[in-house]
């Protein structure tokens, strides 16, 4: 199913405006969470939706999550499949950020929308230490440059951060020929995309390649990959980096699964698995940051 529907809607060459459209018509396939609400509002001026499990009062945290799409496409409606199961496991808030898109808006937009929703967390009541920062493919790399950027401006970063399948590096670097299991995306498509983001900037800059930034001093993450996946190498090579940065990291791969396989939660078994784990993960990093008190 995803060969026919998000192969042919991710061409290079088809106008931006049909594949968004497209997206949003196929995400509708997926399977939310039940007994999530999803509620649009904004956070810190930055639009997007709250989700929250409706049946109980969030207590635990909030996480900020930042959508995939190669900075081009996707929306809070696209990855609902990933935050209702998020806000579900870990019994938080999670505001998924609807930030500005290119080519309308080129680095650093997308940058400024994500730290300025942070600082919204922040100012609507949760502390750094109750504080994640999640994100899949473009979104992946979008919070790690989110983290250089606060750390730039010495604002505290959060307990815990979460990458699915990230996309850390846009120049063009070896990732060796296209794996035969990979159903969602196209080097051509990516490399497109690349070009509309940066605007003319250069690939290196950190805040859209984050793998060729200062990576030393950021808060633990979880770092989940499959196999069969066009950016499998840019998972492997953050990886690196992050353990000369002597960064605390759980690096998953799963075997034979593609793109952000994350998002077929509630079909793949895998999927239900990999988020299992990221609730549990940020749970524990919540947890160590700020003990429950006994009696």
């Amino acid at each position: 199913m995803l060969r026919l529907t998000l192969r042919p809607t991710f061409r290079a060459g088809r106008p931006i405006e049909q594949q968004r459209a497209r997206l949003e018509r196929i995400a509708q396939l997926t399977l939310p969470a039940r007994g999530v609400s999803c509620t649009v509002t904004t956070m810190g001026g930055v639009p997007g939706e709250l989700v929250a499990p409706r049946n109980s009062r969030p207590t635990h945290g909030a996480v900020l999550y930042l959508h995939g799409g190669a900075y081009c496409v996707g929306s809070p409606a696209t990855h609902r499949s990933i935050t209702t199961r998020i806000a579900r496991l870990t019994n938080a808030s999670v505001f998924a950020a609807d930030y500005r898109l290119a080519p309308e808006h080129p680095l650093p937009a997308a940058v400024d929308d994500a730290v300025a929703a942070y600082r919204g967390l922040i100012a609507a009541g949760w502390g750094p230490e109750r504080i994640a920062i999640a994100g899949d493919s473009a979104g992946g790399g979008l919070a790690l440059a989110t983290a250089l950027r606060l750390r730039e401006f010495d604002e505290p970063s959060p307990a815990a951060m979460v990458l699915f399948s990230p996309w850390i590096d846009l120049g063009h670097p070896d990732r060796g020929p296209e794996p035969a299991g990979e159903v969602m995306v196209s080097l051509p498509w990516v490399n497109e995309c690349a070009r509309a983001y940066l605007g003319g900037r250069h690939a290196t800059d950190p805040l859209a390649s984050p793998i060729h930034g200062d990576l030393r001093g950021l808060p633990p993450i979880l770092l989940q990959v499959g196999t069969d996946e066009i950016l499998l190498q840019d998972s492997r090579r953050l990886r690196a980096a992050l353990e000369v940065a002597a960064v605390e990291l759980s690096y998953q791969e799963f075997p034979r699964r593609w793109h952000v396989f994350q998002s077929n939660a509630g079909v793949l078994a895998d999927a239900d698995r990999a988020l299992a784990s990221t609730a549990q993960f940020i749970a524990e990093r919540w947890e160590r940051s700020h003990p429950a008190r006994v009696g």
